[in-house]
Parts: C-alpha cells; structure tokens; sequence
C-alpha cells in the first residue's frame, strides 16, 4: 500500500491481518423503496402537508428526512385532519384503518408493500375457507395488527415455540398458518414445525411469506459472519428485519455482533482486537448510514471493504394506483398548458 507520492505506508501487523467484508444484497428492498418513493412524489404532488401514519418505514433517519420535507407522521388516522391527504406505511394496515379514513373523508394513499399484501389475501382466503388461522409474530407490530384485522375472528397471534402449547382451536384438521413477512427465516421454520407437531393436518400458505429481501439479507450474512470477529449491522431498533439479523449473525458464529443507526452509535471499545468485520443493514437502510460506517472503520485503520455477493436483486413495485393516476392527471394538464 502507498500514499499518492509513491510514499510507502507502512502497516502494523494487526492492520495488514485486517478485512472488511460488506454484504451484498443489504439496504433498501422494492417494498421500501416503494414506500419512500410515494412519500416523496405525494409531497411533491400535493404539497406540504402530507401524513402518515406510523413510520412509512423503520428507520429514524428516513422518516427525519421526510418530516423536513413536510411529511406529517402519526399514530391513528384520527390526528389527521378532515379532507387531507394520508399515506398508510409498507406495514399494512386493517380494513378497520380504512373504514376509519373514509369517515373522515381523508384522500389515502396505500403503500403497503405487496408482498405484505399478499400475506393479507391468504389471510381473507384462509377466513373465508373458515380455517383457524395461526399468524407467526410479534405482538404490537404494525404489520401483525394488520394482517390480523383483515379475519379478527380466525386469527391468533404465535410468538415462537413456546407459545404452541397454549393454542385452542376449533377443528385440528382445519388449521393453517401465516407469518409476519421480517421474520428470521430459521426462527419462523422452527415455529412451523412446533405447530404441526401438534395439529399434522396444518395446511401452509400458497408460497412462502417471508419476503425474498429478509431471505436474501439473512442468507448474506451468514456469508460475512462465520469467520467474523464482529458484524456491525446498521438499521433502527424497531426494525424487525434488523434486529433478526444481529440473531443470525451471531447464530452464524459471528463471535460479536451490534445494531446501531449510525456510524456515531459504535463504540470503539468493540474494535479491539478485532481483525475480521463484517457490515450489513436492515431492508429499511439507506446505503449513505453503510458508507458512514465504512469511514468511521477506515479512519481507524480498516480497510476497503470487499463485497460478498449471495444474491442479485432486481424486483421493482410500481407506485400505489392513487398515486399513479394523480402523476398522469398532473402530467397532462401541464402538456395542455403549454
């Protein structure tokens, strides 16, 4: 290694022993970006201000950003104000959230991601076939309460394992399951198999729920953790994809692993003697809080990081319906104005 000048550098032991490897895929999924994006475009659309409800997605930064820009976010659709204009988040939300909207003559823009969407058919499907429909879960997350609105009456929350002893159900041979679309793919077969431990005539959903970017992020890094003295993965607290992923890390044989926002919330205490870092984010990340890590280990003597590709990424999700047929209105009065 030298500097411009043709200077060598020279590099202590432990610095030429050091790697850092970056997972590829990682960041945002079509689902997010379809979320930020409609947020976006219906700020630009319709002017500030425009609410949410929830965080259009679970990352600090990214709803930071979007309150500067005008975007009002809220907890129940009753904060938003009669006539206006609300986005629901990826996350879903119950039809009981839409009957809610529609009282208050609110003009809503639904951007739930589609893979969740589907979660919700198989759930009315499920109902409307009269099954007892158990949901793998975390209680109090938004996408659970959504999906769980959508057949109230055949729907029952299961955390884990250890929730499979307590299930009560009407019929043991008409009992399917569903799950939350962020979870550990691992955690939720292990669940599954519990179940139908107790019910064998446990019918599954039409095709898998967890989504293929949780899929894709986990198998990536179980690549970067097994020789890992610590994978640093980047994403918000309330992000279930992430939190999962720091439990994969670690299952991997990572020998440390930590969550954090950003690159300020690392604490150099973690970096001793450590060779080996490995570097991920949550389905909700923008890659500019990946490239902040990236410096803050390379100030610190790391290297470039080297990426480990597991899997190529190319789904796109078009915009809401809503949004998209507002674009076109706006489109053609401006070419009718000129």
């Amino acid at each position: 290694m030298s500097t411009d000048l043709g200077t060598p550098v020279v590099m202590s032991p432990d610095e030429a022993e050091r790697a850092v490897l970056l997972a590829a895929p990682r960041g945002y999924c079509a689902g997010v970006d379809r979320a930020v994006i409609t947020v976006e475009k219906a700020l630009d659309l319709y002017g500030s201000p425009v609410y949410v409800r929830k965080q259009i997605v679970h990352n600090k930064h990214v709803v930071a950003n979007l309150e500067a820009r005008g975007a009002i976010f809220v907890e129940e659709v009753e904060e938003v104000p009669e006539g206006s204009t609300v986005v629901f988040s990826a996350h879903g939300v119950s039809p009981e959230v839409h009957r809610q909207a529609e009282e208050r003559n609110l003009k809503t823009i639904d951007a739930t991601c589609p893979l969740v969407t589907k979660v919700h058919h198989e759930a009315k499907r499920f109902a409307a076939d009269d099954y007892d429909i158990l949901l793998i879960g975390h209680e109090g997350h938004e996408e659970v309460e959504g999906t769980a609105g959508e057949a109230p009456d055949h729907i029952q929350l299961v955390q884990g394992p250890q929730d499979v002893a307590n299930i009560v159900v009407r019929d043991p041979n008409r009992v399917s399951w569903l799950s939350q679309t962020t979870l550990s793919v691992d955690e939720t077969l292990e669940t599954v198999a519990a179940i139908r431990e107790r019910f064998p005539a446990l019918l599954d959903p039409p095709s898998d729920d967890i989504c293929y970017a949780t899929q894709n992020r986990q198998m990536a890094v179980k690549e970067i953790s097994t020789e890992a003295d610590l994978v640093i993965v980047v994403g918000s607290g309330n992000s279930s994809n992430s939190v999962r992923l720091v439990e994969v890390a670690l299952e991997a044989g990572a020998k440390a692993s930590y969550r954090v926002d950003d690159a300020s919330e690392i604490d150099e205490a973690w970096l001793e003697g450590v060779n080996n870092v490995s570097v991920t984010s949550g389905a909700s990340v923008p890659e500019e809080l990946v490239e902040g890590v990236l410096v803050y280990l390379a100030e610190r003597g790391y290297p470039d990081a080297r990426a480990v590709h597991t899997a190529e990424e190319s789904l796109i999700f078009a915009l809401p319906p809503e949004l998209r047929k507002d674009i076109r209105a706006a489109q053609q009065a401006k070419a009718a104005g000129n």
